[in-house]
């Protein structure tokens, strides 16, 4: 395949290590004498490229300018399925396009949905490699921007404290995450949540409040200036005891049919206070503390709170900038062998690990058999606590993958 000047998409949620996937394929590029461009705002620039007047490339001097410690992507994001626009001529615009500016293939970095339009692209004899990115950390490899989301999620709720030791609240912080609770479950633990709520576990509040009651009281009574917080962690797509996901059903759907998530900090809220307010204990422990006013102060105070688009900015964590630039460079070489239709899944050493996108980006859940593990550590996850059963495993292999 001869491969002149490579197209660089950025598609779906924007995060952390974008801009060091953009800066490694543009760097690995220039290095074997090869043009990089930046097709913008992902797969909509994409559609609409044969109309622009002109595209960056990437040299050098313009790849400086780019900060790799920067989250967001300097090529810009959309959320757009190709095969959903409304034009029965889409595929052969999108080829006139990159014909127009003399592209001979793409490297494409997104997450499951990002990474379907891949498939397909390169279905449609478009050569086409991917980097996984998502915060979700819900491909089968890792995804670059999760680490970076962890990192986020975990130091606003480590912050969230201070507040909650000031007013002895109660706090439920919403984080992303979509069908799974990666980023949820380790930013949780990386800020010492007392209790993480996922997907993966329908949520039985009963527990929860048990669990809350014993914690929060016990810790604001032992302490001499009689203040505490309680701090839960809930994936946004969290499910009801009886299994049901919590949409915001005024939201619709976005470009790939999934139903906008909203509400999950607010149902644990406000299933919290109705407990609360019924419980005859409450009142007596406020009595306790000094904490009761009639009519005005009965009962703690529970504040949810949703960082949102808070956990994709800012700056990237120094891994994901690593994973980022080593993935970027390294689709560049799956591109000139002729591998296309792949997606990088890791580097170690001078080997290239990569698989089919179309196996990539099946969904992949917490592994629940580890969470009786931070069970016994004394964390709530919803449900009554079970037993870890370990095994244990002697690794030999030179490779040892954190997913």
């Amino acid at each position: 395949m001869g491969i002149k000047r490579i197209g660089i998409i950025t598609s779906g949620g924007d995060c952390g290590g974008l801009n060091a996937v953009i800066k490694g394929i543009a760097g690995q590029a220039y290095a074997l004498g090869l043009e990089a461009v930046i097709i913008p705002n992902g797969y909509a620039g994409l559609y609409n490229l044969v109309d622009l007047k002109d595209i960056v490339v990437l040299t050098p001097e313009r790849l400086h300018l780019i900060d790799a410690t920067l989250a967001g992507s300097e090529a810009g994001n959309s959320r757009v399925k190709i095969s959903k626009i409304a034009d029965e001529n889409r595929y052969r615009r999108i080829m006139e396009g990159l014909k127009k500016f003399k592209i001979d293939a793409l490297i494409i970095s997104g997450g499951d949905d990002t990474g379907s339009v891949v498939v397909d692209l390169t279905s449609q004899g478009i050569p086409c490699v991917h980097v996984p990115k998502t915060m979700d950390l819900d491909l089968r490899s890792y995804s670059v921007g999760g680490d970076s989301a962890v990192n986020k999620i975990a130091e606003f709720t480590k912050d969230l404290k201070t507040t909650g030791m000031s007013h002895n609240r109660v706090l439920v912080i919403e984080v992303f995450g979509r069908y799974v609770g990666h980023t949820a479950l380790r930013g949780g633990i990386g800020a010492e949540a007392d209790c993480i709520l996922i997907p993966e576990i329908p949520v039985d509040i009963a527990v929860v409040y048990e669990h809350m009651k014993k914690t929060y009281f016990s810790r604001v009574e032992r302490s001499d200036v009689k203040a505490g917080t309680y701090v839960i962690v809930a994936a946004e797509g969290i499910k009801n005891i009886s299994g049901e996901m919590l949409y915001d059903e005024s939201a619709g759907v976005d470009a790939f049919g999934h139903k906008k998530l909203a509400g999950a900090g607010r149902y644990v809220k406000q299933q919290i206070e109705k407990i609360l307010k019924n419980d005859p204990d409450v009142k007596e422990f406020m009595k306790r503390v000094g904490m009761y006013v009639p009519g005005v102060y009965e009962i703690p105070e529970v504040r949810d709170v949703v960082p949102g688009h808070l956990v994709r900015s800012g700056n990237s964590t120094a891994y994901d900038v690593n994973f980022g630039k080593k993935a970027g460079a390294s689709a560049v070489f799956l591109l000139l062998e002729g591998k296309t239709g792949n997606s990088v899944t890791d580097v170690v050493g001078s080997k290239i690990f990569y698989q089919p996108t179309e196996k990539v980006i099946k969904r992949r859940e917490v592994n629940l058999s580890e969470i009786a593990l931070f069970e016994s550590l004394g964390i709530c996850f919803g449900r009554r606590p079970e037993n870890f059963k370990y095994e244990f495993n002697e690794v030999s292999d030179e490779i040892v993958r954190h997913l």
